[in-house]
Parts: structure tokens; C-alpha cells; sequence
């Protein structure tokens, strides 16, 4: 095993850290607070090649794999969430393409994603399913080559702003995810229709939207996976990018870490600094230990997706895991502030407000401890014998 970073992703992770720490983090209130989408930002990210990371160079990208774009995720993330993810989303929308589709369509739509600073979002979810993919309702009507698109859907990230969005949708509702196609929505199309920002508990500076489709017309260079092969594209896409979600929440819950023990070296109670105080020591101890767990559990699903291994498993543990991580720290960061942490005064209570959608989005986290015990309970292998088998003299 080798847990040290290669010189160029050392060089990388410098480079998103300046980046956060120069645009993104003077700004982060502040879009937070007006809920406006951070497009300058986002374009200064492309500019700084930090937009579209796993994009192959082949089709003019950096060629970024999945622990490379964590490196980047998790210090952008840590100066804020919201736009961090406003930033990565382009990874989440491009990656069906990048996965299943043909040449034209990599060189096309990637090309353009390199070239020039468009938006790609990515749509599965819809008003009545989140999780349950396989659940989908808007509708992919075959009509020759073509198809013809009828539904909405909701939750869509980047969506009011996205040129291009990766729809997800059924054929036969019937027949759950063997009816599920992939088609490639450019937002100009007649019949889309991108809804209003979504107000939201947190990322509030990330644009969240409904998107319309009525009879919207796609035209076959544009199918991106016949329906029957939807489901299956879109569970391999969420496979390599859910290791992200658990860099996200690293980073999150990094700088909560970090905001507790400056404020616990300053803050006096009772004749002396509050970092003094075992309880404090303790809930410190607890958010380092658990934050190097969340990272490690998070590189290791990187990097078997880098392998081209299977990293289904590592990645619902790398989610599952570092989103409670999140979700702990910020609110344990909180209680360190006290009084404070409660006030807009301080950032503490953004990141706690940011951290609770990394348990929810990209597959709940009741849904990822499903896929972990389904797997405990019928694949995993046992190295002791069955007790019901043992010899009990």
C-alpha cells in the first residue's frame, strides 16, 4: 500500500486550496445569503482548469481521475460547500458521456465543455422519486430514430444555468430500470422549460431547479443509452462520482474542525481557555479521528474507480460514512461556539446548515446502508466457520 500523493497531485491540491482560499472563500457569505449562482466564480474555475476535471485528454481535458478530483473537491468544499458543488456538477452531468457515449458524442459535447465555459447538469430525480431511480415516470416516446421526451424533473443542479442536461428517462414506467434511457437535452430545445432557484436549509448558493419537458424532440445523434441501458449507465455514473460526495463532506467538516479549535484557543470560561477543558479535548479528539477515517475511506473508492475495479460497495461506505461525519462535526462545532455558533456572526452555522444534504443527495444514506447490508449479508465472505457448523467440544 502506498498512502503518498504523486508530486502532480500535490501540485493540484496546492492549486484548488489557493484557488479556495482566494475566490471562493471571500464570496461564500455572500452568495449564501443573496442565494445567487456563483457564475463568475464557476468561470474562473474553468479558466483555472478546475471546471470539468475528469474529462479524458483525448477530447481536450485534463484527464483528472476520480482521487485527483477529491483532492480538488475536498479544499474547495472546505472554503464552501455550496459552490464547490455549483463547480463539480459538471463532473456529475458529463460523466454519462463519458462513460457510454460514442465518439461523436464525446468530441461534440466534451469539446464544447473544454472550449468554452457551458454547463452541463445531470437529471434522474423527479418530484416523486429521489432515490428510487428505477421509480421514474417522465416518459421517452420512440418516434423513428428520435425520441420524444415528456415529464419533469426536480432537484436538478446547475439546471437554470446548465447548456446541456443528461436526462434519465423511462419508456415503460412498467418496466422499472430495464426501461430507462439516457438522452443528451440541449436546454435551447422547443419544449424545455427551466424552472426557478429552489430555496433551500443549505448550499443555498448551489442553483437548485425543476426542469419542464414537453414534447421535447431528441434527435438520435443525442441518444446517449436506449432505453433498457439507462439504468445501468446511470448506476455506473453515481458509482464514480459518490466517492466525491464523501470529499465534500471531508471538506466541510475540515473547516468546522479547524473553526472549533481556533475558537476554542480564544474563548475564556471560567478563568481559562475552553481548549483546556477535557469535554472540549474530547470532541476535538473525535472530529480529527473521524475526519481521517471519511478521508481515507473516501481516497480508497477513489482509487478502485481509478482501478477500473468494481467500487460500488466502497463508495456507498465512503458516502454513508463521511456524510454523518459532516453532520457530527458541523454540530458539534456548533456546541463548542455555543451562544456563537448559533449567530450568522460566525461560520459555523453555515457549514452545519451545508452538511445536512451530503446524507440525502446522490442516494440517502439509508439507502447506502441498504446496498452495504445487502452485500454483508449475502456476498460477503466469511473467514470463520458458520457457528451453527462449529465443533462445540
Amino acid at each position: 500500500m502506498d498512502f503518498i500523493l504523486t508530486e502532480e497531485q500535490t501540485k493540484l491540491k496546492a492549486k484548488a486550496r489557493e484557488f479556495a482560499i482566494r475566490e471562493v472563500l471571500p464570496v461564500a457569505r455572500k452568495y449564501d445569503e443573496s442565494e445567487e449562482f456563483p457564475l463568475p466564480v464557476i468561470k474562473k474555475a474553468w479558466e483555472e482548469k478546475l471546471l470539468n476535471l475528469g474529462i479524458p485528454k483525448k477530447y481536450g481535458g485534463k484527464g483528472y481521475g476520480l482521487l485527483d478530483a477529491c483532492l480538488v473537491v475536498e479544499e474547495m468544499s472546505s472554503a464552501c460547500p455550496g459552490i464547490a458543488t455549483s463547480i463539480f456538477d459538471n463532473n456529475l452531468g458529463a460523466e454519462p458521456i463519458v462513460i457510454g457515449g460514442n465518439e461523436e458524442q464525446k468530441e461534440r459535447i466534451l469539446g464544447e465543455l473544454i472550449n468554452e465555459p457551458k454547463l452541463i447538469a445531470f437529471a434522474t430525480s423527479e418530484p416523486t422519486m429521489g432515490s428510487d431511480v428505477a421509480g421514474m415516470k417522465c416518459r421517452a416516446e420512440k418516434d423513428g430514430e428520435e425520441y420524444i421526451l415528456n415529464g419533469a424533473k426536480f432537484w436538478i443542479t446547475n439546471g437554470g444555468y446548465a447548456d446541456y442536461i443528461t436526462v434519465f428517462a423511462t419508456a415503460d414506467p412498467e418496466k422499472k430500470h430495464k426501461g430507462i434511457g439516457t438522452f443528451i437535452v440541449d436546454t435551447k430545445t422547443e419544449g424545455v422549460k427551466l424552472g426557478k432557484h429552489i430555496p433551500k436549509l443549505g448550499q443555498r448558493s448551489s442553483n437548485t431547479v425543476a426542469v419542464s419537458l414537453k414534447n421535447v424532440r431528441i434527435p438520435k445523434e443525442n441518444v446517449l443509452a436506449k432505453p433498457g441501458r439507462g439504468f445501468v449507465l446511470g448506476m455506473q455514473t453515481f458509482a464514480h462520482t459518490r466517492p466525491a460526495i464523501g470529499a465534500f463532506a471531508v471538506g466541510c467538516a475540515r473547516s468546522a474542525m479547524e473553526y472549533s479549535i481556533d475558537y476554542a484557543q480564544k474563548r475564556e470560561a471560567f478563568g481559562r481557555t475552553i481548549a483546556n477543558y477535557q469535554v472540549i479535548q474530547e470532541k476535538i479528539a473525535n472530529m480529527y479521528k473521524d475526519i481521517e477515517a471519511a478521508r481515507l475511506l473516501t481516497y480508497k473508492a477513489a482509487w478502485e474507480a481509478d482501478q477500473g475495479l468494481d467500487n460500488n460497495m466502497s463508495s456507498a461506505i465512503a458516502k454513508a460514512f463521511a456524510s454523518d461525519v459532516a453532520m457530527n462535526v458541523t454540530t458539534e462545532a456548533v456546541q463548542i461556539y455555543g451562544g456563537y455558533g448559533y449567530l450568522r456572526t460566525y461560520p459555523v452555522e453555515k457549514l452545519f446548515r451545508d452538511a445536512k444534504l451530503y446524507q440525502i443527495y446522490e442516494g440517502t444514506s439509508e439507502i447506502q446502508r441498504i446496498i452495504i447490508s445487502r452485500f454483508a449479508m449475502k456476498k460477503y465472505e466469511h473467514a470463520m466457520p458458520s457457528v451453527f457448523k462449529r465443533d462445540r467440544a
